[in-house]
């Protein structure tokens, strides 16, 4: 399975000059040899643009998107990894989603589809990125 982030998708609904074609390869690429996956983290992010629940639910069936739950111990460990976080000297005061989405494929062997790895790399070592700045 295949947790795919939301900046992904926002590059493919919103035809980025900059990403469009990178994403849209990769979703492809990527669905060829496993399942491409969201969350309710994720879920809630791309709602952002849309009017409406029917529109997004089309939009991801149309996409080959399956939705998958969060594990309570994914959700465990986005706590703990938010806590590390603020000792590091982060400034936000709520679980970021990142937090949630990171867990999650840590806690379920996922690999996660990014552009953004930043917080990945650092608080879910062990999570396969796929990203512009690693190899397939």
């Amino acid at each position: 399975m295949l947790l795919v982030d939301t900046n992904v998708l926002v590059d493919v609904l919103e035809d980025d000059p900059q990403w469009a074609d990178w994403s849209i390869g990769h979703l492809r690429a990527q669905s060829q040899i496993r399942r491409l996956a969201i969350n309710p983290i994720i879920y809630a992010e791309l709602s952002l643009t849309f009017s409406t629940v029917e529109a997004l639910d089309q939009t991801i069936a149309d996409l080959g998107l399956v939705m998958v739950e969060l594990p309570r111990p994914a959700l465990f460990l986005a706590g703990k990894a938010f806590v590390r976080y603020r000792r590091q000297g982060g400034t936000k005061s709520n679980v970021l989603a990142d937090f949630f989405i990171g867990a999650h494929a840590a806690v379920s062997g996922y690999s996660l589809l990014t552009r953004d790895t930043r917080r990945y790399k650092t608080y879910f070592t062990d999570v396969k990125l796929i990203a512009p700045d690693t190899a397939i």
